[in-house]
């Protein structure tokens, strides 16, 4: 079957600024998709027309149920960067759909700021929570973010100051492109603009205020970077846990017994690409997942309340699954090593005589390796010092090959 999907970027001085073979595109459709704004510049187009439904899911599958009729979408910018593109093309073969990008809002507003687009951080909070901020702010970062409303600005401004940066500037580009276009902006913890136009684009310069808080993007984060019950993996051994996972870009991981959801979390700040699934059957500990998630800036974490391994059932495949607890239970391991994609690795770390019998007896029946991890801290002995040793920890870890 030939192209009878375009998916077209739009700027914001409209369709007649569209080379003139894919404005032609846009006249011949039968249907034309998009947005209020967009449906708008189409005005004079003799086409049904559609805005998007919610949830969006309802409009996708009536644009598939038309698959083989001439359909345009029209779309902000760049549709394949944070846009409807990618949401299409998890749908259309590619065969059946062609893009066509205009500049993004990330290229206008390096463009604006003067800032190397290759060093700054693009991210979108359109529909997405402002926790997101929590994992990308760092002293002397550029970010640009999508905004999802005129409300963004103001929101971003007082969650950049909550978490240590009030001193960082936010600057607001409006319209971009077009006649209307606007850029001003301000310091944080000062800012004095309560809405902005509905389409805008935030760049932020991160300062770090004097005392404020900032997170190594390697694995090991302090203790006390995390709520827990006591039930935490401890810096140490997390680091080593992190480094026997070995995580790719776009992989998954399974965390078992997730506890305070350390494993997980430090899996998805390793690279955004990742994902991660925290089973954890404790309704306390399940809500300290959720706080240290949303606090960490991984709001992508998905919890799921159950127990392993009937919690398996609903979850894809994983390329990597830690299991933290419940080595002992029927079907844990097995089910998990299972649904374990080929190429992937299982790791498991014991603390108890029980639970090291339970990884020699799965090294016996998988292979892999065991590791004995040591690990003593410095403490105060009176008006001295010493060294403080905590628990030892076994690490089994064993690949699918």
């Amino acid at each position: 079957m030939s192209v009878w999907l375009n998916v077209i970027g739009v700027g914001e001085d409209g369709i007649e600024a569209l080379p003139p073979a894919v404005q032609m595109l846009i006249e011949h459709a039968e249907l034309i998709v998009g947005g209020d704004r967009h449906l708008a510049m189409a005005a004079q187009v003799r086409a049904e027309k559609k805005s998007w439904a919610s949830p969006l899911s309802l409009t996708l599958d009536e644009i598939w149920a038309r698959r083989g009729r001439p359909i345009v979408v029209l779309a902000t910018g760049d549709p394949m960067h944070f846009g409807i593109g990618v949401a299409l093309a998890k749908r259309v073969p590619a065969e059946e759909m062609a893009i066509h990008p205009h500049v993004s809002a990330f290229s206008l507003a390096a463009a604006r700021m003067r800032w190397p687009l290759a060093e700054a951080e693009c991210l979108t909070i359109h529909g997405r929570p402002l926790d997101l901020l929590a994992g990308a702010m760092a002293p002397e970062r550029k970010l640009l973010l999508l905004s999802h409303d005129g409300s963004s600005p103001a929101a971003v401004a007082q969650r950049v100051t909550e978490l240590g940066y009030g001193a960082s500037m936010v600057t607001v580009l409006e319209h971009m492109g077009g006649a209307r276009e606007r850029i001003y902006g301000g310091r944080a913890d000062s800012w004095a603009h309560p809405r902005a136009a509905d389409l805008n684009t935030l760049a932020v310069e991160c300062r770090a205020d004097q005392g404020g808080r900032t997170l190594s993007l390697s694995s090991g984060l302090p203790d006390e970077t995390f709520q827990h019950d006591g039930q935490l993996t401890k810096r140490e051994i997390r680091a080593a846990t992190m480094s026997a996972l070995r995580p790719l870009p776009g992989q998954l991981l399974w965390d078992v017994g997730a506890g305070c959801g350390s494993i997980a979390i430090e899996w998805l700040r390793a690279h955004r690409s990742l994902s991660a699934v925290a089973i954890e059957a404790e309704a306390a500990r399940q809500a300290l997942i959720e706080r240290n998630a949303a606090a960490l800036g991984t709001p992508s974490l998905r919890l799921v309340k159950g127990t392993a391994p009937a919690a398996y059932d609903s979850l894809p495949d994983p390329d990597a699954v830690f299991i933290g607890g419940g080595l002992g239970d029927a079907g844990v391991v097995e089910k998990a090593w299972e649904r374990l994609k080929r190429g992937g690795r299982l790791v498991a770390n014991a603390v108890t005589a029980e639970g090291e019998t339970h990884l020699f007896n799965w090294r016996g029946k998988l292979g892999g390796e065991m590791t004995r991890l040591s690990v003593a801290r410095l403490a105060p002995v009176g008006d001295l010092h010493g060294w403080k040793p905590l628990m030892p920890v076994t690490q089994y870890w064993v690949d699918k090959t």
